[in-house]
């Protein structure tokens, strides 16, 4: 009797926790694995659609045409969000009394579209300018910062055609499920 009180585990028993216990390690090795990778595609498909959203933008931008100018900058202007959306009209609005008055035919298209950072929040570099203002949390879960390079070839009346390159930085941020263009910067 002393000899079955002394051996409460078998081999076999001992055997069947460990493999339980690796099984387990397994199983939550998996878990955590799929939760990355959905995570990772989640975040791949938010940032196709922010960037869509931007060349999007910005296409209605580079073609604006004395026929299309005032249905453009309605399109842009409920794109947008933000101060941008606030100062829209004062900031646009010689924009479309020159096009108007040179009665300005344009064709743009775009060159590329990126992501300008993945990573939020990371430290200042020495010498780099400060990362722009973002919108308050209660208006946008989250923005991007996306570079857009577009050509656009305009021509007034009898003008030969003048070619235009973009070089854009945009917010793009998330309010609502809807993106919108927070912040526009032009770049040289």
């Amino acid at each position: 009797m002393s000899d079955v009180r002394a051996r409460v585990f078998s081999g076999y028993g001992i055997a069947s926790a460990v493999a339980g216990v690796i099984a387990v390690g397994a199983i939550v090795f998996v878990a955590m694995i799929w939760s990355a990778h959905r995570e990772a595609a989640h975040d791949r498909d938010y940032q196709s659609r922010v960037v869509a959203a931007a060349a999007q933008w910005t296409g209605l931008l580079v073609n604006m045409n004395v026929d299309n100018v005032d249905t453009n900058l309605e399109k842009l202007h409920d794109g947008t969000v933000g101060e941008l959306n606030a100062d829209f009209e004062d900031s646009i609005k010689p924009y479309r009394d020159v096009i108007k008055t040179l009665q300005a035919r344009t064709t743009g298209q775009i060159e590329s579209v990126s992501i300008e950072a993945i990573h939020h929040d990371l430290p200042p570099v020495p010498g780099q300018r400060p990362p722009p203002p973002k919108l308050p949390p209660e208006l946008a879960e989250r923005t991007d910062s996306v570079l857009v390079v577009a050509t656009s070839v305009s021509k007034n009346g009898d003008n030969k055609p003048t070619t235009v390159h973009w070089n854009l930085r945009l917010g793009v941020s998330d309010v609502d499920g809807t993106l919108k263009i927070s912040r526009l910067e032009s770049l040289k």
